[in-house]
């Protein structure tokens, strides 16, 4: 796609006139150097995570147990080596039958876990694949639902969690875990409420 026409391709990835730069990238994907997914990906959550900054032991914890989700790759841990790219999850590549979320659903839907989860992902990555035991987590101030403010609570969380090297098999353990990391967290079933006092 990026190799082509490049303003077919930007309006392909949705992206705006001022990330055409990323189309040329992507057309570079085979021969871009690689890096840690943890240096690779960037934003707000991440920032928040800040990963680097991490002593070993919660690095270690951080590689073991997080699984970013992308659309161009699957799933990827915060060790595994990728160039940069863009490529949202909603975007329909030429050559494939269906957007990228469900192109992945359908095969990620055989991938079974036991293992409890702690599900951090926006809508369009949870469409990818659904664990069969996790907890979602939601992000409230004043009452209300917070959307992009939410993701700086979210690295924070794993930072935290990271630390303390928390260990859960549940939404009720979890949620008694992140209570002692100073988090106001109310459990509705699978779903955690965290409330927070301001939005950075």
């Amino acid at each position: 796609l990026c190799r082509g026409e490049a303003e077919t391709a930007r309006h392909t990835l949705g992206l705006t006139a001022g990330q055409a730069g990323e189309v040329a990238r992507n057309a570079r994907l085979e021969q871009a150097p690689a890096a840690a997914a943890a240096k690779v990906y960037t934003g707000v959550l991440y920032a928040a995570l800040d990963y680097a900054t991490l002593p070993p032991a919660a690095q270690r914890y951080a590689r073991a147990s997080v699984v970013v989700f992308s659309a161009l790759w699957g799933m990827v841990g915060l060790g595994d080596r990728i160039p940069a790219y863009r490529c949202p999850p909603g975007v329909r590549l030429p050559g494939l039958d269906a957007a990228l979320g469900s192109w992945w659903r359908r095969r990620l839907t055989a991938m079974h876990s036991r293992q409890f989860a702690v599900d951090l992902r926006s809508g369009p990555y949870q469409g990818m694949w659904r664990p069969a035991h996790a907890a979602t987590v939601r992000v409230l101030h004043d009452g209300k639902v917070v959307s992009h403010f939410n993701k700086a609570t979210k690295g924070r969380l794993v930072r935290d969690l990271a630390l303390a090297g928390v260990a859960v098999d549940g939404t009720a353990a979890l949620a008694a875990a992140l209570r002692e990391l100073g988090y106001d967290v109310r459990a509705d079933g699978d779903r955690l409420d965290i409330t927070v006092d301001t939005l950075a």
